[in-house]
């Protein structure tokens, strides 16, 4: 639903409070406390966004996270009473939009909610494509041709492939590109670009025509060939 929020998490006095505020700032709001209700409860409401604990009796955030990525590109943003940049790494790559630890401010939730839902909207508004010699990425279906065959990516992958190629032959450091293709200001270790950048260039193998480089002691560029 287009204004709807899905929270799981399994403390629900933590439930009640999000859903106040959530309401507060209109939005409706549906809740689960259960893993196993999890992808169920996300079928049945197709929220706008979906705020997941990480810690939840049944299946636990990540499996949840690994399952809604496999068939959706609905924002997800992880809550977790861990604030270490490992647990966060590992939400961003398995494509988390956003990550917030517990103990959390309310209001800053609710900012972070609208910024996500931000800029998905800007996305979904303009029908963002980048075509090259042998590859088409698109923004409009989240997807990746190499001389007309799909290549399966999750969507941070496509994103990020998407905003390097749109910006050819122009170099960005790990710490731009988070802010620009992930959304906020990232704390601690940005390994996280690393890792999309590898599998990226695995999926796309060698071409003549366009590379993903690296530019060592900066960052990253797309480059293509003349």
């Amino acid at each position: 639903m287009e204004n709807t929020i899905l929270v799981i998490d399994d403390d629900r006095n933590i439930l009640a409070i999000i859903e106040l505020y959530l309401k507060k700032a209109g939005f409706a709001v549906q809740t689960c406390t259960t893993g196993y209700e999890a992808m169920q409860a996300f079928r049945a409401t197709h929220p706008a966004l979906v705020l997941l604990d990480v810690m939840l009796p049944g299946k636990d955030g990540w499996t949840i996270l690994h399952e809604i990525r496999a068939e959706s590109s609905t924002p997800v943003i992880m809550l977790t009473a861990r604030g270490d940049t490992g647990e966060r790494v590992r939400g961003l790559e398995l494509g988390a939009d956003d990550y917030i630890a517990k103990p959390f401010d309310s209001n800053e939730l609710v900012a972070r909610i609208k910024a996500v839902l931000r800029r998905m909207s800007t996305t979904e508004e303009v029908n963002k494509a980048v075509e090259l010699p042998g590859l088409y990425i698109s923004l409009e279906n989240y997807s990746v041709l190499i001389d007309g065959e799909t290549v399966e990516m999750p969507p941070k992958e496509i994103e990020l492939l998407y905003f390097l190629a749109s910006h050819s032959g122009k170099v960005f450091t790990r710490e731009q590109l988070l802010e620009q293709v992930w959304g906020f200001d990232f704390f601690g270790d940005s390994r996280t670009v690393d890792v999309h950048v590898k599998r990226i260039r695995e999926k796309l193998g060698e071409r003549e025509e366009w590379q993903l480089k690296t530019v060592w002691g900066v960052g990253y560029k797309f480059e293509i060939k003349q």
